[in-house]
């Protein structure tokens, strides 16, 4: 090739947005002109609703592995509670339905046990509480209390369980070492 020459490469890449514009307009200009253009089909939000919902199995998954949670009650103490979402506004938990249910507005203290004897309490105001016959349980929808005095060290941890949760992977046993030592 001598110097000045232009090479001209052809463009493979599909303008999805471009072509979506251009059936929208070719559908408004003529109803009875046929368009044999391909149909174009967008899957970036289903794939983006499938990678959400993986994304809170193995939320879920690491919620109730990791860490416990405990509501405290009264007249019986402490209630473990299944911690089924989190985020910065509130947690949602799940408890057998024989401890009985809380009320809409009630205040509550909880503690998030990092292991057997560390935790850091929370108050939290319920927003609904509602029967799961299938699994026998109550789920409780509540909101974090902000003006309580752990609120910094919560958003943290909630940062901390979003950020984690984002890239778990599962451990599907393929890497073994053996004869370790030899």
């Amino acid at each position: 090739m001598g110097m000045g020459e232009i090479i001209m490469y052809k463009n493979n890449v599909i303008d999805f947005i471009a072509r979506r514009e251009q059936k929208k307009t070719d559908e408004t200009i003529s109803t009875k002109q046929t368009n044999k253009s391909a149909d174009l089909v967008d899957i970036t939000e289903k794939r983006a609703a499938i990678i959400q919902d993986e994304r809170r199995a193995v939320k879920r998954t690491i919620l109730t592995e990791f860490i416990s949670a405990h509501v405290v009650i009264p007249s019986r103490g402490l209630q473990k509670v299944a911690i089924h979402d989190i985020s910065a506004d509130g947690i949602a938990f799940e408890f057998e339905a024989d401890q009985g249910a809380f009320k809409k507005y009630e205040e509550l203290a909880m503690r998030v046990y990092l292991n057997s004897e560390t935790y850091f309490p929370f108050f939290v105001k319920v927003k609904s509480c509602r029967y799961l016959s299938d699994d026998g349980v109550y789920r409780v929808g509540s909101q974090f209390d902000k003006e309580s005095f752990n609120s910094e060290a919560l958003l943290h941890f909630v940062k901390f369980i979003e950020t984690v949760s984002a890239s778990l992977k599962s451990d599907s046993g393929d890497i073994i070492v053996s004869k370790l030592g030899k």
